[in-house]
């Protein structure tokens, strides 16, 4: 047993329609393949509530908000959103967005943590895009301040896509330093400006992905943050319909490895979300996603030499 828990919920869960793009069942497929292989022992599953509306308010708009529960976003606004509304869609976007919130408080007591849904980096304080509702982890680093529990924070999004909504929600916010390693010709078309981006060329491949990644790292702990969310993202996947990039099912988990390891050598407490994921076969795209808890579970608990801690505080 480890002090590790991992936050999901069947809520994550909506009905977008069994041909829509976005493989909405990827996140009961990749508990499900977890628990039945024993990497996840159901009692480091967490099942969060729905996040409060002043959580979300400290990011997002009033207006945006009370229209999204309502059903009255525009047809313009669920077209940039890509997903059709429901009351299912609220829902699921209060859970992910509570475990987002959850995990990062968890990873400042045990050293890391996990939200099996979250990484919605498309979504801005007024408006959801690219399938995106609510910007989880923007919410999530607000939730810690607010609390006075954390003052710096590093968010590396390895989505294929870059991280517009939360480059833009920190472009004023110093103690953030968004990192976004993404495709450069892919979506969005137009970019905001991250702390720190990295455009990569169509069908870069593992190896050249890896030794960008790792030269990147170094630079971005001069932040010297108190908390990492890491967004894996399975879409630079070489087979993934979204994604344009050319990385392997194994060299994605070297680099869930090669982030892991950097969070944990410097003592920095960490969070994964799940990000994109559009892999023309759903299962690669849920073998991709598995790889990062395995991960998780292979860089804190199993090369440490077996402590249940991922380091002292």
């Amino acid at each position: 047993m480890t002090n590790y828990r991992l936050f999901y919920s069947p809520y994550y869960y909506a009905d977008i329609g069994e041909e829509h793009v976005f493989p909405i069942r990827k996140f009961e497929l990749v508990r499900d393949r977890l628990v039945a292989e024993g990497t996840l022992a159901p009692d480091e599953i967490f099942e969060p509530k729905p996040a409060p509306v002043d959580d979300l308010l400290l990011v997002h708009t009033a207006d945006y908000i009370s229209r999204l529960v309502a059903g009255e976003l525009t047809a313009k606004e669920i077209r940039k959103l890509g997903l059709p509304w429901s009351k299912s869609l609220v829902r699921r976007s209060f859970h992910a967005i509570s475990g987002t919130i959850n995990a990062a408080r968890r990873a400042l007591v045990d050293g890391v943590s996990s939200n099996l849904a979250g990484g919605t980096h498309h979504a801005y304080p007024d408006r959801g895009e690219g399938f995106c509702v609510l910007n989880d982890v923007a919410v999530a680093v607000r939730v810690l301040q607010r609390e006075r529990l954390a003052e710096r924070f590093l968010i590396i999004d390895c989505d294929v896509h870059q991280g517009n909504g939360t480059a833009h929600i920190f472009e004023n916010s110093p103690e953030v330093f968004t990192f976004s390693m993404h495709g450069a010709k892919n979506y969005p078309l137009f970019k905001e400006r991250s702390t720190l981006d990295i455009e990569l060329a169509d069908r870069t491949g593992d190896a050249e992905f890896l030794d960008v990644l790792g030269e990147a790292l170094p630079r971005i702990r001069l932040h010297d943050p108190d908390i990492i969310f890491y967004l894996g993202g399975a879409d630079p996947y070489e087979n993934d319909k979204l994604g344009r990039l050319g990385l392997t099912i194994d060299g994605l988990r070297r680099r869930d490895e090669l982030v892991l390891r950097f969070a944990r050598d410097n003592h920095v407490p960490l969070v994964t979300t799940m990000s994109g994921g559009y892999a023309a076969d759903i299962n690669d795209t849920v073998e991709i996603h598995a790889n990062t808890i395995r991960a998780v579970k292979k860089v804190f608990f199993g090369e440490n030499n077996g402590k249940a801690r991922a380091f002292d505080a």
